[in-house]
């Protein structure tokens, strides 16, 4: 299970799309960088761009989790 795991992060970090059929997808999104607030002082605060995990379900694991 964790060589499994190494492989999708190892693919994912090299900008490339994991899917396993039937269960799902895992991609990375590209968040733009913004303007935030802190939300305990309500002051403006710049957030980075980053990268962000992504996982959309299959149609095989959907249907079973919705008893089709």
């Amino acid at each position: 299970v964790n060589t499994v795991f190494d492989e999708i992060t190892n693919a994912m970090a090299g900008g490339h799309r994991v899917e396993l059929r039937g269960f799902g997808a895992f991609s990375v999104k590209r968040r733009d960088g913004r303007t935030g607030r802190n939300p305990r002082t309500g002051e403006a605060v710049d957030v980075d761009e980053k990268h962000v995990p992504f996982f959309k379900t299959g149609k095989l694991l959907r249907d079973r989790l919705n008893g089709k």
